[in-house]
């Protein structure tokens, strides 16, 4: 992707330095980071698991730039954004980085391509429709423009969730649980689509799933306990990747 050459000086799309994030305060407080150093190279999928609690979906926020660490640095190629005032930030998120959901987020009484078009729309763009037809066409719904979700399968609003996250062309995806609510044929699906958009485009995904099947797509897995990264696997089997999890307690959420 363009953003991707051009951005990136330091050889990684992103990377997490020393990363805490509290929610609370005094004795009641939650440390759902404790410490947590991530880099993320341009043209690989990374899966990161862990058991409930252990700080994955927070994790992934913070390099989203959708939550704010309470120390620490997030930083998008040579840039550190963790520290950008919110407006400028949700500028560059908009730019930079495309999410998907478990729950696909979309907006029943829009059209597919309203629901893609929309991000752009709330930044004051002017839709680019031959964008929105080409991202769907990638994701397989070709001719589906018109339709409302409602008039869609689970798997086809999720193709749809990743053409609105892939519409603006960015030089990372972030995908939460995106074949959580999904039958196994069906997410087997939308992990392939995520998967080509890093070999055919060079882009960089990251991924919170609890599915040792699904974290076999990836290049690597990063296992988190703790708030802290406790592990690493490079070209993991779900195998590996579920012995793994069982020694830490579990596949959790």
């Amino acid at each position: 992707m363009a953003e991707t050459a051009r951005n990136i000086g330091t050889g990684t799309t992103a990377r997490a330095e020393d990363l805490h994030r509290e929610y609370g305060r005094g004795a009641g407080a939650v440390r759902a980071l404790r410490g947590a150093s991530v880099a993320f190279a341009p043209g690989t999928f990374t899966a990161v698991m862990g058991p409930s609690g252990s700080g994955k979906t927070t994790l992934l926020h913070c390099l989203a730039g959708m939550d704010r660490p309470t120390r620490g640095s997030v930083w998008w190629g040579g840039m550190e954004v963790s520290r950008l005032p919110e407006r400028r930030l949700a500028a560059l998120r908009r730019s930079r980085v495309g999410f998907v959901f478990q729950a696909f987020n979309l907006m029943p009484s829009m059209t597919v391509a309203q629901n893609i078009e929309l991000p752009g729309r709330l930044a004051g763009e002017r839709p680019d429709r031959g964008r929105v037809l080409d991202a769907l066409a990638r994701v397989g719904l070709a001719g589906r423009e018109r339709h409302r979700p409602g008039q869609l399968s689970g798997g086809q609003q999720q193709r749809v969730a990743i053409a609105r996250a892939l519409v603006s062309r960015p030089s990372l995806l972030f995908a939460d649980e995106p074949t959580g609510a999904l039958d196994r044929a069906t997410g087997h699906e939308i992990l392939a689509l995520l998967r080509a958009g890093v070999d055919e485009d060079g882009g960089t995904c990251v991924m919170v799933t609890h599915d040792p099947v699904a974290a076999g797509y990836a290049d690597r897995v990063l296992l988190l306990a703790d708030g802290v990264v406790v592990d690493e696997l490079d070209r993991p089997t779900a195998a590996r990747v579920g012995e793994c999890l069982s020694q830490l307690g579990g596949g959790g959420l």
